[in-house]
């Protein structure tokens, strides 16, 4: 009986731990959401945050929960994730998020969570306990989907462009601020969709090694759905302001059409990728699109230099993340 008492002492918590994971998500990566609406001055930072937030709850009704299930189980083999594991994947996701945070620099919660899982297991039972598919999908995305982004938004950027030739600035300006609701819901819709998920994969598979829900389990109880996606919106709604300004401001000038067609781009990138069940960034996602948008103009409207330190932080998250985690794993065997 006291056995049981402290296990389930301790899942509480790592659930409580990973629900702050989901909240610092949608704190880090509020920017993802509403950098642009913000930059572009359609809607004032209060508004954007709550706009967001909504969008990203509302995300629950909307997606299938594939990227959760490629979490619980396409990642780690079954059997070797344990409560130790659970701790430093978290601790190292976590460790990188606020680092990243506080520079302000938008790197990818989704691979930061990736990295700490795999750097845990790694420290428990070595690489062959990695699911080699799992890892190397969501690894390929880190690159396609920034790729996928830069297309789509530079692509949209063109065609409209091109549709609006003739019309006078001043109209096209008007319309796009109030077209660039609809795509920043459309953003906030995917942010929700993927990132929510991600949470409730690391969950989904603390309560299988746990014995408090089963691998045969067709999707994870009802509450960490929810309690995941609540999490998710409530970070987004304090926002992450350092980011906000880098992706806003600092890699080009964005005027509403531009806005649009950069979160336009990045949300049917970020759609795919969410049916697919593939866990991407959406930092990564926005800011290919962003660049994308940007280049259309001339290269020269990108600061490069910006973006290439980003392109270092997307480079490091899983390394970083899993050093700590493997250290964190670690603690924890010294700890209980």
């Amino acid at each position: 009986m006291e056995t049981v008492q402290t296990a389930l002492w301790v899942v509480v918590v790592l659930v409580a731990l990973a629900i702050v994971f989901d909240f610092m998500n949608g704190f880090h990566d509020a920017a993802n959401s509403i950098a642009t609406v913000v930059s572009t001055g359609v809607l004032r930072p209060t508004q954007a945050v709550l706009f967001a937030a909504f969008f990203n709850f509302v995300a629950i009704f909307i997606f299938h929960l594939s990227v959760a299930a490629t979490i619980g189980k396409g990642i780690v083999q079954p059997g070797v994730v344990d409560t130790h594991v659970v701790f430093g994947a978290l601790v190292g996701a976590i460790t990188w998020n606020v680092i990243t945070w506080y520079y302000g620099i938008p790197s990818s919660s989704s691979h930061a969570l990736i990295g700490g899982i795999v750097g845990a297991v790694i420290a428990k039972s070595g690489a062959n306990a990695l699911v080699a598919g799992g890892i190397l999908k969501t690894v390929a995305f880190i690159f396609v989907s920034p790729l996928l982004g830069f297309i789509l938004g530079s692509v949209m950027m063109v065609v409209v462009a091109w549709i609006f030739r003739r019309t006078r600035p001043n109209k096209v300006d008007k319309w796009f601020r109030r077209l660039q609701l609809l795509s920043a819901g459309a953003y906030s819709l995917g942010h929700g969709g993927n990132d929510a998920q991600k949470t409730i994969g690391i969950i989904w598979l603390l309560l299988i090694a746990t014995g408090y829900a089963s691998a045969s389990d067709a999707s994870p109880p009802t509450w960490t759905i929810v309690s995941c996606y609540a999490a998710i919106g409530l970070g987004t709604m304090f926002g992450g302001w350092r980011i906000v300004k880098t992706m806003g401001q600092k890699i080009t000038k964005l005027k509403p059409v531009g806005g649009f067609c950069a979160e336009t781009g990045g949300a049917m990138t970020l759609f795919l990728a969410t049916m697919l069940g593939i866990p991407v960034s959406t930092t990564h996602t926005i800011t290919g699109a962003i660049v994308g948008v940007g280049s259309t103009q001339r290269a020269s409207a990108v600061r490069w230099g910006v973006a290439g330190n980003i392109v270092w932080a997307w480079i490091l998250t899983i390394p970083a993340s899993a050093f700590v985690a493997a250290i964190a794993y670690w603690v924890s065997l010294q700890l209980y």
